[in-house]
């Protein structure tokens, strides 16, 4: 026995090598790093200029056109509001239903969600064209007596994602400050007391603990109806409207899953970076991969069905134009983005079925990019290929992105990308407080150090 136990101790790594392992990124200066994150800033330069010559020339520069308004601004918004809802899933709802495999990616996850709404709530102001007046979009009382309409989604859109945020940046700071305390004691200098400052005095005692793990509860349960409400809310943009293709029930539950669809692929493809690029195999390891992609293979057959489901309710309805409208998105003109959603959204993910593509990183690393071109095709065709084809023939067109659209949409990657490599550099990527603790009970549990039974 006392052999046995040895063996099982020799294949952890210690809560001081978790200490060592998961902030040695922070201190290690890497030429590969500095390389990144400069391509990261200047594509965010890039989307900079865009913008500014945007706003100078007006946004006749931009290929939005009569009938098409909404262009990639606005499906941009939609998806990058979808990206960061995975976070929240991850992090809030697998903790309050205690999946111990979470511990490891729950912190990038987190990290993602605050990064992805930074993005998104540039679009609307984007696409209002005088940025200036940016205020417009706030309720608040005005000597004219002008008030926004509150029955309006542009409206509930401010209230849903601005709450959304600040619940997630709370509920990830608070995650935080157990391992901002580690890196106090660990660091000497100006980074121990800006550690210390933001680690707000913790000590680790008993009593912080119940209180920290109280309010961790209660932030996890608050923020999980935000999944189903945030994005339910940005569908309402398009499902009450009169549009053909828009004008649907199905709408709330279609883009929910969706997002949560599109959030996991984009945290598969952060992770892997992740942990090749810092060395975390030890604690990031296959069987969490097979976790996430089982989550990814069951979102896949919802969107998938509501793919069906659209089709079906268009033609049970017998409406010509609704009819029509779908017809036209899969043999018109947008055709060829159609069916890449298709086959990036459902066919690809498929191939989850089989363990050994759910455990290789390569492939799974390849099929979540995948999915996230699918899923921004997707927003592309619900957007722009309803608006292009509507009731009139006299009112159909065409809409293709301009060169300064292109340009604002590097951008916006580059500006999500440049603040996740901030992150990694500066705030451990893994939370150092969770993964002791699941250390510690999967070694007295005599279990595999990746959480396999």
């Amino acid at each position: 026995m006392a052999t046995v136990a040895h063996e099982v101790e020799s294949t952890y790594p210690t809560l001081a090598d978790a200490n060592e392992d998961i902030s040695r990124p922070i201190l290690v200066p890497a030429w590969r790093y500095a390389f990144v994150l400069s391509l990261a800033i200047g594509g965010v330069l890039l989307g900079a200029a865009a913008w500014i010559y945007q706003i100078v020339l007006g946004m006749g520069v931009a290929g939005i056109n009569h009938p098409v308004g909404w262009g990639i601004y606005i499906t941009l918004f939609v998806f990058w509001v979808g990206i960061a809802h995975s976070g929240t899933l991850i992090s809030a709802i697998l903790y309050l239903f205690r999946s111990g495999w979470r511990t490891t990616i729950n912190r990038t996850a987190e990290a993602m969600t605050i990064f992805a709404v930074m993005t998104a709530g540039l679009f609307p102001l984007i696409h209002l064209g005088r940025v200036w007046y940016f205020y417009w979009l706030m309720p608040y009382p005005s000597q004219r007596m002008i008030w926004p309409d509150f029955r309006s989604p542009l409206v509930l859109d401010v209230f849903a994602v601005g709450t959304y945020f600040t619940i997630s940046l709370i509920f990830w700071y608070t995650g935080l400050i157990p391992d901002l305390a580690a890196l106090r004691d660990k660091f000497r200098g100006w980074r121990s007391k800006l550690y210390g400052m933001l680690s707000l005095g913790w000590t680790g005692s008993v009593r912080e603990w119940m209180h920290y793990r109280r309010a961790y509860l209660y932030l996890a349960a608050i923020a999980t109806p935000l999944v189903l409400s945030v994005h339910s809310v940005v569908s309402w943009d398009f499902a009450l409207s009169i549009v053909p293709g828009w004008h649907s029930t199905i709408f709330a539950p279609y883009f929910v899953a969706g997002a949560i669809f599109s959030g996991v692929a984009m945290v598969i493809t952060l992770m892997v970076g992740l942990r090749y690029a810092f060395g975390l195999e030890v604690y990031i390891t296959e069987y969490h991969f097979e976790n996430m992609a089982k989550l990814l293979l069951l979102t896949s057959l919802i969107v998938g069905y509501a793919y069906a489901v659209e089709y079906f309710l268009a033609y049970y309805s017998a409406d010509p134009i609704e009819q029509e409208s779908f017809l036209w998105r899969a043999r018109g003109e947008y055709g060829g983005p159609f069916w890449i959603m298709v086959f990036c959204n459902v066919v690809v993910p498929a191939s989850l079925w089989f363990r050994k593509i759910r455990r290789s990183i390569a492939a799974l690393f390849a099929i979540s990019i995948f999915v996230n071109i699918g899923m921004f095709y997707e927003r592309f065709v619900i957007i722009s290929g309803s608006l292009a084809h509507e009731y009139l023939p006299s009112g159909w067109g065409l809409y293709t992105p301009s060169a300064v659209e292109i340009a604002i949409m590097i951008g916006s990657f580059s500006w999500f990308y440049m603040w996740f490599l901030i992150f990694a550099k500066t705030l451990p990527v893994i939370s150092i407080a969770e993964v002791k603790e699941h250390l510690e009970h999967e070694k007295s549990h005599g279990h595999a150090a990746g959480g396999e039974r």
